[in-house]
């Protein structure tokens, strides 16, 4: 069975850094998109941004070496930063400017293999949701498949994430192997057998409010409103708006 760490060694994205929406102080909620360590539909995953009304993005992509776009110094302009990168290394500045995200209140939405980032750093899965391992327990057996048809249910109908959504089917990838730590909202989840469950939650981090979405693998995610309304409004609640 393949691992996560597997994953990591996909060759990541070329494209650095652009704007790619409204230009900032037009009322939009400024979003900071970050990827890199992993191929992707660059295309039909950036559409989901540029449609959104609401919004006025920036993408930034980390180097070949290390979480670089960490570095970038206006970091702390954004109110919301949404990862789908898959970074394997990230050195102690680059950590320093990530968890004062978390002083500042900024909000942060994690897609899909974002939650392979930094497996040498367990503060990160606690950030982003993920339970810690038991000690003395094997590393946890960790898989996935693309190309399912997964029945995606609401569990929290009342949650402004989920608001006006109701139960779905995705043809997306599955995870599983990672389980949800104990102070995590749950918000959606699958009927699927293999999937690890549930497949989002939200909870705070310091000041700053915390999404994770398991699936969004490629188009198929993309392109369905659904996900997509799923995406936006994990952006909004993330950024208090």
């Amino acid at each position: 069975m393949k691992s996560l760490r597997l994953l990591s060694a996909l060759p990541l994205a070329l494209l650095v850094g652009c704007i790619v929406s409204a230009p900032p102080g037009d009322g939009r909620i400024k979003v900071l998109v970050v990827t890199g360590g992993h191929e992707f539909e660059e295309r039909p995953f950036f559409a989901m941004f540029e449609d959104d009304p609401g919004i006025a993005f920036i993408h930034a992509s980390h180097s070949r070496t290390n979480a670089s776009a960490w570095e970038r110094s206006d970091v702390s302009s954004y109110d919301v930063v949404v990862l789908y990168d898959m970074s394997v290394r990230i050195s102690d500045g680059q950590k320093a400017a990530f968890l004062a995200l978390f002083d500042r209140g900024m909000g942060l939405v994690v897609l899909h293999h974002a939650l392979g980032d930094f497996q040498n750093w367990p503060q990160y899965a606690g950030i982003i949701g993920m339970a810690a391992p038991e000690p003395g327990a094997p590393p946890p057996d960790f898989g996935f498949e693309h190309d399912v048809d997964i029945p995606i249910v609401i569990v929290a109908a009342d949650h402004p994430i989920t608001a006006g959504l109701r139960d779905f089917t995705l043809h997306d990838e599955i995870y599983w192997g990672f389980h949800a730590g104990p102070d995590v909202t749950p918000l959606v989840t699958t009927t699927h057998p293999k999937s690890s469950k549930p497949l989002m939650w939200c909870r705070t981090e310091g000041r700053s409010r915390v999404v994770f979405l398991q699936p969004g693998h490629d188009h198929s995610a993309f392109e369905n409103p659904n996900y997509r309304k799923l995406v936006a409004q994990s952006i909004r609640w993330t950024a208090k708006r």
